[in-house]
């Protein structure tokens, strides 16, 4: 049993690296490979923000988290079990929310009835591979009906590590522009962009197209597009290119 679940982590280890080239790749394939270890409802890459307490999301289902749902856990952001557990804390392992919460407080918390009943979801559990300062990142399982096993908790934790060594690894790759991961206080107020037009514009400088941002963000290409003519005239630019050097020189970020 160890072996296999050995030899799985080091299957899923490679499929993720391959795709590492850039932090979508790494995302997208990491969301969808995940799956072979755990099984889960809903399985998504976790970045947030601790200090504005802003959570952004890539699914492995484009779509399953509305732009509602996202503001609904926003507001109970820092109340969460998980985040409470693994922000600014540089020992953080991987961690289901009955590790932390008695059965009968989470079912009764507002995060509980707000958030994850209205979308079904029963259990989740997170596991940590990035955090730094006010950064966050983890892939987070999300399930309904039984809660997730050790052996499942222990798959994951086992490469939590190296999961955690691609994800950097994407970015360094991926260079300046990869400090577009999370939208920050100061971009925002910076470049008068709103926090969903600074994601389109990370991605943006990432080099993906339309359709691309619309499948990391769970929206419509048409929404992406809407985004995108907002940008233009926030900035005072008309094309794709100088709207990027033009958001990075108004934040104060090195031109990529």
């Amino acid at each position: 049993m160890l072996h296999a679940d050995l030899r799985l982590g080091l299957d899923t280890l490679g499929a993720i690296g391959e795709a590492a080239r850039t932090s979508a790749g790494f995302a997208a394939t990491g969301v969808a490979s995940l799956r072979r270890l755990v099984a889960a409802e809903l399985t998504t890459l976790s970045i947030c923000d601790l200090d504005t307490g802003h959570r952004s999301v890539v699914s492995d289902l484009p779509g399953a988290i509305s732009r509602r749902e996202i503001e609904v856990f926003d507001r109970h952001f820092h109340a969460h079990p998980l985040v409470r557990a693994h922000g600014r804390n540089d020992r953080a392992a991987t961690r289901r929310v009955s590790d932390l919460v008695a059965r009968g407080d989470w079912r009764s918390s507002a995060l509980f009835n707000d958030y994850y009943r209205p979308i079904g979801i029963d259990h989740a559990m997170a596991v940590p591979i990035h955090v730094k300062a006010n950064v966050l990142v983890s892939f987070v399982f999300n399930r309904r009906g039984r809660d997730f096993s050790e052996r499942e908790r222990d798959r994951v934790e086992s490469i939590r590590r190296h999961l955690g060594n691609l994800y950097r690894l994407s970015r360094e790759i991926e260079g300046p522009r990869a400090a577009w991961g999370v939208p920050s206080p100061r971009s925002s107020a910076a470049t008068g962009l709103t926090t969903r037009e600074l994601e389109v514009l990370r991605w943006l400088g990432c080099g993906k197209t339309d359709k691309d941002i619309a499948g990391i963000l769970g929206i419509s290409p048409r929404t992406v597009h809407k985004h995108l003519q907002r940008i233009y005239e926030k900035l005072g630019v008309e094309t794709r290119t100088a709207a990027v050097v033009r958001a990075m020189r108004l934040a104060g970020a090195p031109r990529p």
